[in-house]
This record gives structure tokens, C-alpha cells and sequence, in this order.
């Protein structure tokens, strides 16, 4: 998926909804905020075509209650209403599920079919996803917030190439003949792990689902995955594909519930052999540790990030202000690799701030599921009031609000595109990940300032920069310790190119061949030759 794509797909004329208009105010320390347009739908909103069926656990190929027979509710973050109950896993929960997987790893035909059958499986899947396009992206826009154009357009399709890619691989995974001193022969064997616990988070659901179950299945190996409790409709939905499809009982699990209960009992299971996680720093920690107390299980984490996007002295103003708002707001600004750190040269900051702040204004917020409509609520109240204690902080810190810093109509989880200028490095909303519409935009003066800042973070996820100077891009490229850098472009997120983080932002790969490493294990096997022929 292209930068340039996804930035038109999102950026949508003011005169696509009717309007509207909330007073502006005067913030402390700054200037006036702008005039907002939104739609009526905001109050009234859209009701879905789409129908909730899946809200069981997924556990042995069937649709089961919990053991406890609790449910919890899943929200629409449009109203904050009830979309559906949703059953509630626990730890034992968790283990009906781990033993479901470690029998179909230990006795049945995932793991002892041909990588082409295998294959075959994955791509039926992706091809009856196609076929439920609209009705999946509509469930994950209704659970979620997101617009639909980006769950249609973007979100289903990239799912969908993810699983024919790691198709793919599927029947080209093998060990190496390697030569040793001596007569033997020496073998290298890529094996599957075995069951591997899966976390995902609530801003992407559907996509986390196919970075992580898309690997794991390609190598041969069993899932139990846990949905964030925000987000659990969408995986369930597709995972009944999956089987439509003909992947066998038990090969994948899925169990909904809460990070403290179902994602604990998960990550210290002792059968569970490899655990991946994509969520928070601090999460992250606990996920660790968890596993490190109990069966020392390998781990990949996909964690946090606070990226910079640094625009230089002989950037184009223009598209520099559109791909720098494409990279904070995309996703409402709920995206781990977000440029919120905006680092803009001194020559051109006065013109940047101006042209950012009215990007800002006219940036339509509103239902979801309308066309045009280019930002949704955030995914529940809790982010909602966190975004508001980031930029209430912002404002007593003495950063000026450029734009924004208000909630967005009187129902559901909007809040205003916020912008601000004049931000210091040791501001909290410069240091700390906001995950929301909240733009931080820094003055620099020399390129070699503006790396010791960029890297002055315990993140290290990714990257933005815009310059027509490839000397000055290959020099950031490699001084910027990030996992990915984006060159005059932002969340470029195709299946073949890896991604993951430096620091505190995570170890480990996601996406293409990089990932295939987290589900495998290498076996070193051993022969003596007798009289070779040669060696």
C-alpha cells in the first residue's frame, strides 16, 4: 500500500458533509483554534447492515460459552453503546484452548500435511474473505471507529494479500546441507514451534490477526490467540472463514477476554511455546516477564513508538504538510508508528505551523461509515479521556494549540485534530505516546540536532523524512535508530517488508521472510560418512 494512496484516500474535501461549525477559543499561550466541520451523523448515526453473529470463543473448531459463562460488552465507539456481548474468556478458558492446540500440533494433520496443502487452505481463506469483503469491513468499522472506506479499501485487501503472501512461503520453507570438517553429513532442519500464543491489539485488528496467525500458519504450526477486549468481533468472523476453508479442529483458537485473566494466563501457560504480543510498552513488560517465570518461551514484541517525521530545509511545504498529517492522524492517530514528533527546519517552520494548523481545521471528522468522512471516534472512553489528559497537559506545559483540543459533538468518542506548536523536547506530549490526533511539531536548526533528538527517545519504532536531498536522506537513514524509515513517504506497510522495533519499541520482525523465524525452530542433524566420495 502506497503512502501517496492512502494519503488521497483520506484526505477529503470540507464540502463532502454538511457542516456543522463549533466555536473556536483562546488557548493559553497560543492562537485562536479553528472552525470544525463534522456532520450530523455524529449525533445520529449510521446503523450497520452488517449482523453480529460470532461471540463465542472459538475453541476445537467450535463455538463455545465460556466456562464461567461471563460475557462482557463490546462497544460502538460512535455512541458508546452496546454493539454485542461478547462470552469472556479466563485462565481456564485459556487452558481448554491450549490443549485443544497442543493436540492438533501433537497428533494431528496441520503440521504432517504437505506445505502445498497447507497453502492450498490459506489461499481458499483468502479468497472467501474477498467474497465477505463488505460485510468484514463493516464489522471492524462499527467495533473499531475507523472509517469504512479505510477498513474496504485499505484494511480487508492488504489482509487478504498477507495470507496469499505467507501462502506463499508455505512450500518453499526448508533447512541447508551444510559442510563441516570431516566425513558427515550435516543437515539443518526448519521445524514448526509448536503452539504459539498470540496477542493483538485493538487498532488493527484484522490486519495483527493476519501478521500473526498468517506466519504461524505457514509454518505448520497451532494458535491460540487472544482479540483486545476493545476490538473482539472481526477476528472471530474471519476465523469462521478459516475453517470454512478447511483448516482442521484445533488448529486455531481464539479466546476473548482481558489482558489481566485470559492474556496473563496466556503468556505464562507452560504448553504454550512461543508467545507474540503487539500492544504497549508497559504491557509489553509484563508479557515478558510472565513468560520469562514460566517456560522461558521465546517472545516477539511490537510495542510503542513516539516517531519522528523531520522535515528539512528544502522539503516541498505542501506535500511536506499533507504526508505529515497523513502520518499522525491516519487511524485517528491511533498507530504505534505515528510521526508524532513533527521536527520542522527553522527556514521553513513559520509557513509549516500556518498551513498545518489549516490542514487541521478542515480535516472532516464524523460517522465512520459515510463517505468523505475522513476521521472516526477513538476506539473507547478510556483513550478518549486519556487524548484529553495529553492535551491538557500540552496547554499547561506552555505548548501553543494551534488547532483542536476539544472533544468533537456531544456523543461518542471524537475529539478535535489537535495541533501544536512550539513544543520542547521535555514536554510530556513530546515524550510520551499520545495515540491520538494530537500533532507535536518541533523547530530544529542542523541535521546533526536533530538526529541526537529524534534518538533521544526510549522508542525506536519507525521514521519519517522529507527532503529532496538524497545526500541528507541516506545520512538520516542510517544515524536514525528506528526499524523502519519512510523517505518522502509514510506507513508503507506492504506484506514483504518487515517491520518492528529498536529500544523500547520491541525485538523481533513482523512481515515477510523476517517473520517466518519467529515460528520455526532450526534442528542440526548429524550422519557420519563411511568413504565418501568426496567431501
Amino acid at each position: 500500500m502506497a503512502g501517496r494512496r492512502l494519503s488521497s484516500l483520506l484526505s477529503r474535501s470540507l464540502a463532502s458533509s454538511p457542516a456543522l461549525l463549533s466555536k473556536g477559543r483562546r488557548p493559553l499561550g497560543g492562537t485562536t483554534t479553528g472552525k470544525y466541520s463534522t456532520s450530523a451523523a455524529v449525533e445520529t448515526p449510521i446503523t450497520p447492515s452488517v449482523k453480529v453473529n460470532y461471540t463465542q470463543l472459538l475453541i476445537n473448531g467450535q463455538f463455545l460459552d465460556s466456562i464461567s459463562g461471563k460475557t462482557f460488552p463490546t462497544l460502538d465507539p460512535r455512541t458508546g453503546e452496546v454493539i454485542a456481548n461478547v462470552a469472556e474468556g479466563d485462565a481456564k478458558d485459556v487452558d481448554l484452548a491450549v490443549s485443544a492446540a497442543r493436540k492438533a500440533f501433537d497428533e494431528g494433520p496441520w503440521p504432517r500435511m504437505t506445505a502445498y496443502e497447507r497453502s492450498k487452505i490459506i489461499l481458499r481463506f483468502a479468497d472467501l474473505v474477498e467474497k465477505n469483503a463488505e460485510e468484514i469491513a463493516a464489522l471492524e468499522t462499527w467495533d473499531n471507529g475507523k472509517t469504512y472506506e479505510q477498513s474496504a479499501k485499505l484494511e480487508v485487501p492488504m489482509f487478504v494479500r498477507i495470507f496469499r503472501y505467507y501462502a506463499g512461503w508455505a512450500d518453499k520453507i526448508h533447512g541447508l546441507t551444510v559442510p563441516a570438517d570431516g566425513s558427515y553429513n550435516v543437515q539443518t532442519l526448519h521445524e514448526p514451534i509448536g503452539v504459539a500464543g498470540q496477542i493483538i491489539p485493538w487498532n488493527f485488528p484484522l490486519l495483527m490477526f493476519a501478521w500473526k496467525v498468517g506466519p504461524a500458519l505457514a509454518c505448520g504450526n497451532t494458535i491460540v490467540l487472544k482479540t483486545a477486549e476493545q476490538t473482539p468481533l472481526s477476528a472471530l468472523y474471519v476465523a469462521k472463514l478459516l475453517h470454512e476453508a478447511g483448516l482442521p479442529e484445533g488448529v486455531l483458537n481464539i479466546v476473548s477476554g482481558y489482558g489481566p485473566t485470559a492474556g496473563a494466563a496466556l503468556a505464562s501457560h507452560m504448553e504454550v511455546d512461543k508467545l507474540a504480543f503487539t500492544g504497549s510498552t508497559e504491557t509489553g513488560k509484563v508479557v515478558l516477564e510472565l513468560a520469562a517465570k514460566s517456560n522461558l518461551k521465546p517472545v516477539t514484541l511490537e510495542l510503542g513508538g513516539k516517531s519522528p517525521f523531520i522535515v528539512c530545509e528544502d522539503a516541498d511545504v505542501d506535500k511536506a504538510v499533507e504526508m505529515a498529517h497523513f502520518a499522525l492522524f491516519f487511524n485517528q492517530g491511533q498507530c504505534c508508528c505515528a510521526g508524532s514528533r513533527t521536527f520542522v527546519h527553522e527556514k521553513v517552520y513559520d509557513e509549516f505551523i500556518e498551513k498545518a494548523r489549516k490542514r487541521a481545521v478542515n480535516r472532516v471528522v464524523g460517522d465512520p461509515f459515510l463517505g468523505g468522512i475522513e476521521q472516526g471516534p477513538q476506539v473507547d472512553g478510556e483513550q478518549f479521556k486519556k487524548i484529553l489528559r495529553y492535551i491538557k497537559s500540552g496547554i499547561e506545559g506552555g505548548a501553543t494549540l494551534e488547532a483542536g483540543g476539544e472533544r468533537f459533538g456531544s456523543k461518542g468518542y471524537y475529539v478535535q485534530p489537535t495541533v501544536f506548536s512550539n513544543v520542547k523536547d521535555d514536554m510530556t506530549i513530546a515524550q510520551e505516546e499520545i495515540f491520538g490526533p494530537v500533532q507535536t511539531i518541533l523547530k530544529y536548526k542542523e541535521i546533526e540536532e536533530v538526529i541526537r533528538r529524534a534518538n533521544a527517545s526510549r522508542y525506536g519504532l519507525a521514521a519519517g523524512v522529507f527532503t529532496q536531498n538524497i545526500n541528507t536522506a541516506n545520512r538520516l537513514t542510517r544515524a536514525l535508530r528506528v526499524g523502519s524509515v519512510w523517505i518522502n513517504c509514510f506507513d508503507i506497510f506492504d506484506a514483504a517488508i518487515p517491520f518492528g522495533g529498536y529500544k523500547m519499541s520491541g525485538h523481533g520482525r513482523e512481515k515477510g521472510i523476517y517473520s517466518l523465524s519467529n515460528y520455526l525452530q532450526v534442528k542440526a542433524v548429524v550422519t557420519p560418512l563411511e568413504n565418501p566420495a568426496w567431501l
